[in-house]
């Protein structure tokens, strides 16, 4: 279900998104900066604040509440934030897909969370949002990005030139989408 907590490993579990996770996610992206910025785009000094995190997710839980996302935390233990998960940009009807986003803390990475949480993320997306297709999009050397989609179940479908505006310059970006399914598409 959408709003289960779903337990990756023996200290890590993926949940829904609250607005309690602003401190704890601005703590994280924090530490993660350096490490994510090849990937991230430019982001003023006040998204790593508990404050910027708070109005980024009273947006994200907006759109969730309006069907359009849905945000994840990967969290540990103490129920500390450790990395997220989003499905944005929610279409229903015909196309019935939406766009993975995704990070985990330097701390964590490397250890198979992403791979793990993605998975989830496509089970739910198939099995609760009843969507026929989830895209992801990469820059064109995150390896690592790409290797947790391939073990997915992503397959690369294109190539976006300037895709999107990543580290100070527009990026090309390597596209790659998943079917979930290929039965009838439910009504709405």
């Amino acid at each position: 279900m959408i709003d289960d907590i779903h337990r990756l490993d023996a200290g890590i579990r993926l949940r829904p998104a609250t607005p309690a996770d602003a401190a704890p996610l601005a703590v994280s992206l924090t530490r993660s900066r350096a490490y994510m910025s090849r990937w991230e785009p430019v982001r003023p000094d006040a998204f790593y604040t508990e404050q910027g995190q708070r109005e980024r997710l009273a947006g994200m839980l907006a759109d969730r509440d309006a069907g359009q996302a849905m945000p994840w935390v990967l969290a540990d233990e103490q129920d500390r934030a450790v990395g997220g998960f989003n499905l944005t940009g929610i279409v229903l009807g015909p196309f019935r897909s939406g766009n993975l986003g995704y990070w985990v803390d330097v701390e964590h990475a490397g250890r198979g969370l992403a791979t793990a949480a993605v998975e989830r993320v496509c089970e739910v997306a198939r099995d609760d949002l009843r969507l026929h297709r989830v895209e992801a999009g990469t820059v064109l050397d995150n390896e690592a990005s790409q290797r947790v989609l391939a073990k997915c179940g992503f397959e690369q479908y294109g190539m976006a030139p300037r895709y999107l505006h990543i580290n100070g310059e527009w990026r090309d970006h390597r596209l790659f989408q998943r079917i979930l399914h290929d039965g009838p598409s439910p009504t709405g």
